[in-house]
């Protein structure tokens, strides 16, 4: 019986160059998490299924990967969220708040396998968690490390489009429709993907009369962020809502706190059309989408969540997070042929002994100490003649060549050759950098 090799649908596997462009794209992300003063976290990707669910059923139990080991219900996580709240409720005692927290690290969910979406991804997550409050400040702090991210990874412009829940639900409860909330956030969340036609035919549907002009008036206020907030309180005099206008309140904080962080204004807009769909958001909410590659969707999202872990603590831990599916977008930019994928090798230095085991004795001797100076290095095993050696680098994409023969060792002169521009450069000059 012939075995299938091939992974399961939904699991993603690179070949190593792929991986190290993977590799490179989640390193930077990680070094930013870490130059915000973010601590890393890493959680079981096993846990317990009653801490799974304990705040999530119906669609979530259907999608969990589950099984039983001896009398324990066990399932893989589905994210990063869930367990870091069951580890904040575990080590509140030892945590020092706020407490800033970053994890990468895949996760599972059992969707239909389609392409860009996957069973097995990895997800970069950071979250500032407070005791009993949490200044708003870290709402823009975690915004500017998205910002940072995405600057850094240099795909293009792009937008980070933000709101606030408070606003929305503001609006709601000020025209007195609290009963149609979910319905109508569940539209202005879907508003960009119809018609102007079809949103207004929908909203029709929804029996609200009159007050239906008022959230088309609101969906549509666009502009600087100064004019938004223009809009926004010109409405909130009309709406006579206090949880609007703390939420414009908020919002206008975020902006001004984003200016005061060096983040510039063309990298972000507030954006009433984005409500996050998540239950658990209560203030900012914001989406992140490349302004090249709309078609991608958003790439990064997050909010403001007022408890994080309400079913494992009765302590108030309000929270702001963030997250980027890195699967995803991985997957998405290299179908778009924006990723380069020219390295087989983590080794920018390859050296190439010439010879016998004079050579390749004094190959060993300059890698080890190139890479005591943290130099990646590659040393030539195979008995290749020049062209072939040559060849074999060119293929591997590594940066520099070192040839040592038995003329270099003799004359003490050692040069390396510059892949990418020809130049020849002596041992001495790297060994200074």
């Amino acid at each position: 019986m012939k075995i299938n090799t091939k992974p399961l649908p939904g699991m993603m596997e690179l070949l190593p160059e792929e991986q190290i462009e993977f590799n490179r794209i989640k390193n930077i992300i990680e070094l930013n998490y870490a130059k915000f003063g973010f601590s890393s976290i890493d959680t079981p990707v096993i846990e317990r299924t009653e801490v799974l669910l304990a705040k999530a059923g119906g669609e979530t139990e259907k999608q969990i990967y589950r099984f039983k080991k001896g009398d324990n219900d066990l399932s893989l996580r589905f994210d990063l969220t869930v367990p870091t709240a069951r580890y904040v409720a575990d080590n509140i005692g030892q945590l020092q708040f706020p407490f800033k927290r970053s994890q990468i690290g895949k996760v599972y969910r059992g969707e239909r396998s389609q392409r860009g979406r996957f069973r097995e991804f990895y997800q970069c997550d950071i979250d500032v968690i407070g005791r009993e409050k949490l200044s708003v400040n870290y709402d823009a702090e975690v915004i500017s490390v998205i910002y940072s991210i995405f600057r850094e990874l240099n795909f293009g412009d792009f937008t980070i489009r933000i709101s606030n829940r408070n606003i929305i639900s503001g609006l709601i409860g000020g025209l007195g429709v609290e009963d149609k909330s979910s319905e109508i956030m569940a539209l202005i969340d879907r508003a960009e993907k119809i018609s102007s036609e079809e949103f207004a035919e929908q909203l029709n549907n929804l029996d609200l009369g009159e007050k239906s002009s008022v959230i088309v008036e609101f969906i549509n206020i666009s502009g600087s962020c100064e004019e938004v907030l223009d809009s926004l309180k010109d409405m909130s005099r009309k709406i006579n809502n206090e949880r609007f206008s703390n939420g414009v309140v908020e919002l206008s904080e975020v902006s001004s706190l984003l200016k005061n962080m060096g983040v510039q204004e063309r990298y972000f807009k507030l954006d009433m059309l984005i409500v996050r769909g998540l239950d658990y958001y209560t203030g900012t909410v914001f989406e992140t989408n490349l302004d090249n590659f709309k078609q991608i969707g958003s790439v990064s999202s997050g909010g403001r969540y007022d408890n994080l872990s309400s079913y494992y603590s009765k302590e108030k831990l309000p929270g702001v997070g963030a997250s980027i599916g890195l699967t995803r977008l991985f997957w998405c930019l290299r179908d778009l042929n924006l990723l380069s994928f020219n390295k087989r090798s983590e080794a920018e230095y390859l050296v190439i002994p010439m010879g016998g085991e004079q050579e390749l004795k004094k190959s060993f001797e300059i890698a080890n100490e190139m890479r005591a100076q943290g130099k990646k290095v590659e040393v030539l095993l195979e008995n290749f003649n020049m062209k072939k050696a040559f060849k074999f680098a060119d293929k591997r994409g590594v940066r520099y060549t070192l040839v040592i023969g038995d003329r270099e060792i003799l004359e003490n002169s050692f040069f390396l050759k510059d892949m990418k521009t020809g130049q020849n450069i002596s041992l001495e000059e790297i060994f200074k950098k």
